[in-house]
């Protein structure tokens, strides 16, 4: 009676004790849930996510979308001296009614009727001689003592951000005073003309299709001055115009193909600015000084007369 008396007070005893711990797990259970749960507290850093941040994430591939679009590819041209940008975008305003124009020196870029920005900005950097401008490329021309290292970094930071900026590169204004700045202002001198005759027209026609693309693709352009007993007479531009090599492709390449398919054709001139004149005169009396130095009378001249560089 006593051990059972007992184990039954073992017993209640056991529960009593036993009750205060079934009551507080579910309290200690329900804290430690709520702690685990709470998604602010589970951060080791305490910190919300702020949309400000993430707006500025998503302009950034906005931007840099619009700095891929921009892409100008340089080529090198026959002239050492002359090369070749091409940008993905036209150059040359379509109002302007020549294939190109071209500015020899600061005063052409500010004078009408299409003063250029960018031209202004390309001549004043230091060796830049001239500046050609074609339908959707852009030659710089520099001085033989130069070397491109030197310039072309800075051309093409200029040429890239007149293109991103959006701003034109030609403008056009009243020319009042007829004076006329840069060099191509005029109608394509290439284009047809009614008051042509045939043999002009033939000219025009090859010069156009076979003799221009080769040219534009080595930077340059051509412009055709008149047709006069048997002789065309020309004047090549841009890259092409101070190139050595220019006799040559008058001569081998523009010469041989109008003889060959227009027989009214008797040879080919090219047509001299007064700059120009003025240089070869200095050149031919340079060669003659040297001859007298050297005591030699048959040293062959670039200039006179029956030379494709000589026009009267």
């Amino acid at each position: 009676m006593v051990s059972k008396i007992l184990s039954r007070s073992a017993a209640r005893s056991l529960c009593r004790a036993a009750t205060p711990v079934r009551s507080q797990a579910p309290q200690i259970a329900s804290r430690c849930l709520h702690q685990q749960s709470s998604p602010i507290t589970a951060s080791a850093l305490h910190r919300r996510p702020r949309t400000q941040e993430w707006s500025q994430r998503r302009s950034n591939p906005a931007v840099a979308l619009g700095r891929r679009t921009m892409f100008i590819q340089t080529e090198s041209t026959p002239n050492p001296d002359a090369l070749k940008f091409n940008p993905n975008q036209r150059v040359l305003p379509e109002s302007i009614s020549s294939s190109f124009l071209e500015y020899l020196s600061p005063r052409s870029t500010l004078a009408p009727p299409h003063p250029s920005p960018l031209a202004a900005n390309l001549l004043n950097v230091d060796g830049v001689t001239s500046v050609f401008f074609g339908l959707d490329y852009i030659t710089v021309t520099k001085d033989s003592a130069t070397p491109w290292a030197h310039i072309k970094p800075e051309v093409f930071s200029i040429i890239t951000e007149a293109m991103a900026s959006g701003q034109s590169i030609v403008n056009t204004v009243e020319d009042k005073a007829g004076e006329s700045g840069q060099q191509g202002t005029e109608v394509d001198t290439l284009a047809y003309d009614e008051n042509d005759t045939e043999v002009v027209g033939m000219i025009k026609e090859l010069l156009e299709t076979r003799v221009r693309p080769a040219i534009q693709e080595d930077g340059g352009d051509i412009e055709f001055r008149g047709f006069h007993d048997g002789q065309v007479l020309l004047k090549l531009r841009g890259a092409c115009r101070t190139c050595d090599s220019s006799t040559v492709t008058l001569k081998n390449g523009i010469e041989s193909m109008l003889m060959h398919y227009i027989e009214e054709v008797k040879g080919v001139h090219q047509v001299l600015d007064q700059e120009e004149e003025v240089a070869m005169k200095e050149f031919a009396k340079f060669e003659e000084k040297l001859r007298q130095q050297k005591g030699v009378d048959s040293v062959p001249s670039t200039v006179g007369k029956g030379s494709l560089d000589y026009v009267e």
